[in-house]
C-alpha cells in the first residue's frame, strides 16, 4: 500500500505563503513542490523536517534468468 503524500498550504494576513510536505523521505518533496513555488514567486527560506533527512524508500525487482 502507498503511503499517503500530503502538501500544506497556508496563507499568512500578509499574503506570504507556506507549504509543508509529509509523507515523503528525502530530497523529493522539493522536487514535488518546485512549480508549484515557481508559480508562487521567490522562496524566502526552507525548512527540512526529519523527514527529508530519511533516506527514500525504494522497490527493486530482480528476475532468475535460465542462463
Amino acid at each position: 500500500m502507498a503511503q499517503r503524500r500530503e502538501i500544506q498550504f497556508t496563507i499568512d494576513d500578509n499574503g506570504e505563503v507556506s507549504l509543508q510536505v509529509s509523507g515523503v523521505k528525502g530530497a523529493e518533496c522539493e522536487q514535488l513542490t518546485r512549480e508549484m513555488e515557481a508559480a508562487l514567486g521567490i522562496v524566502q527560506s526552507r525548512q527540512h523536517t526529519s523527514e527529508y533527512w530519511q533516506s527514500p524508500e525504494t522497490t527493486t525487482k530482480t528476475e532468475q534468468g535460465d542462463g
